[in-house]
């Protein structure tokens, strides 16, 4: 048993009856408990195979190459439309895990089967992704704009595509848009510094300005 991850059930306030009951049914499969995420993350030979999360209306268990199962009891469902390849399993209540426990066990072993293999999800090019209709319209409006997202490296289009459409309302993302205007221009990323450096590098102390929102 995992002290982080006996903290994190006893610090819930809802779900944790159903958390626990997960919890008791993926290590039933001989996966080692992790904490991971700040939620418990069960693994395989070092690989990450299945992580427990809870949100305001429902629990999930969410394998994190979900979109490479089977889901022959189509109980596998995308948390978001930008999500490539995890998918989750949701309940609202203990009942539901009870009832679908034989089938969780199926879905984690065969998660397990395809690590085991080294199968790989395909990953969406950057083209792939849609341009929001905001973005667009800025583009038209802002030639140079345009011409500096477009020399952007992949990784960075792809960061800031997802960051703009993710908000529902379309005030929304010109808000997000219009805020990131200048450091596109000036060739950073979503969550570069503007020293130049990602803060994911630890020559960068992370006291410079990074992400706008």
């Amino acid at each position: 048993m995992n002290q982080e991850v006996e903290k994190y059930l006893n610090s819930l306030k809802k779900w944790k009856e159903e958390v626990t009951k997960l919890r008791e049914i993926i290590l039933e499969t001989g996966l080692k408990e992790t904490f991971k995420w700040m939620h418990p993350c069960y693994r395989d030979n070092g690989k990450n195979i299945v992580l427990i999360h809870e949100f305001k209306d429902y629990c999930a268990i969410l394998f994190h190459k979900g979109v490479l199962l089977k889901d022959v009891e189509n109980i596998l469902t995308q948390q978001t439309q930008n999500v490539q390849s995890a998918r989750q399993i949701r309940f609202t209540d203990h009942s539901e895990i009870c009832k679908l426990e034989p089938f969780i066990k199926q879905y984690i072993d065969e998660a397990i089967r395809i690590e085991k293999s080294g199968k790989k999800v395909p990953k969406k090019k950057t083209s792939d992704f849609e341009i929001p209709k905001e973005l667009q319209q800025i583009f038209e409006e802002n030639s140079d704009f345009k011409k500096a997202f477009t020399n952007l490296t992949p990784g960075r289009k792809r960061g800031y595509l997802l960051h703009f459409d993710k908000p529902k309302q379309s005030k929304t993302k010109l808000s997000r848009i219009e805020k990131n205007i200048e450091r596109i221009k000036d060739g950073y990323g979503l969550h570069d510094c503007t020293c130049g450096l990602s803060k994911r590098k630890p020559n960068c102390d992370g006291s410079h300005k990074q992400l706008i929102l």
